[in-house]
């Protein structure tokens, strides 16, 4: 069993950074694929970026060039960097792991464990 928790989000303007957290407990986090999705309101929730135990990433299109995902095995943490935002950027923000731990996937049900979600606001 893992348990996630996710913190960091708030309230911004467009423009402005966030980081986010995801700490980890119980079974070993290294060996875990590791994903940020995102869900707004009224819609389905998406992908945004994951990371492979090897630090492979693949990002959303919505979020290249702005996001950063990393991951620090001692502190059983991934983190989020989130630049430039945009209002549409706004979202409950979720952490996730997969025990197959060297493929990247993009797909929510394809994750065993979830956090809680932390909520970000960006407005214009």
């Amino acid at each position: 069993q893992v348990q996630l928790v996710e913190s960091g989000g708030g309230s911004v303007q467009a423009g402005d950074s966030l980081r986010l957290s995801c700490a980890a407990s119980g079974r070993t986090f290294s060996g875990y694929s590791m994903g940020w999705f995102r869900q707004a309101t009224g819609k389905e929730r998406e992908f945004v970026v994951a990371i492979t135990i090897g630090g492979n990433t693949y990002y959303a299109d919505s979020v290249r060039g702005r996001f950063t995902i990393s991951r620090d095995n001692a502190k059983n943490t991934v983190y989020l960097q989130m630049n430039s935002l945009k209002p549409e950027d706004t979202a409950v923000y979720y952490c996730a792991a997969r025990i197959i731990g060297t493929r990247i996937s993009m797909t929510p049900a394809s994750y065993d464990y979830w956090g809680q979600g932390t909520q970000v606001t960006v407005s214009s």
